[in-house]
């Protein structure tokens, strides 16, 4: 929930890089974040930048919440999820943008099996296994 007003602390985001860069050695890693393909890791061999749209996303996000029993206000949740886009979007320190070179799939209307089908018929493409 905290997670994109932190980000925009400079002198924190220097210190996490520093830590989530520490984690990459072999045989490799995942790393999910909105910053992970322009900031964390530059020169990842495979940057895939995942969207959706708003209502799908909301939509997701409710489902998950309810299935954890919590009780979800869906105006709320429009709510916060704008305001983390907007923030996210909007910051000077590592805003939320894809890598130049990363895969952009939209989920919107792809089931989850098809979006990884993509994502790791790439990744044999680059031989990355």
């Amino acid at each position: 929930k905290y997670a994109s007003k932190v980000a925009r602390m400079s002198r924190v985001r220097d210190a996490l890089i520093f830590r989530q860069r520490q984690f990459r050695r072999a045989p490799g890693l995942i790393a999910d974040g909105r910053d992970m393909g322009t900031v964390v890791f530059p020169d990842a061999m495979l940057k895939v930048f995942l969207s959706a749209d708003l209502d799908e996303r909301i939509c997701r996000r409710y489902q998950q919440l309810m299935e954890k029993g919590e009780s979800v206000s869906l105006a709320r949740l429009r709510g916060d999820i704008e305001a983390r886009d907007r923030r996210d979007s909007n910051r000077k320190v590592s805003p939320l943008i894809p890598a130049d070179d990363a895969l952009c799939i939209d989920s919107t209307n792809i089931p989850a099996i098809e979006v990884f089908d993509t994502v790791m018929f790439e990744v044999r493409r680059l031989g990355i296994l």
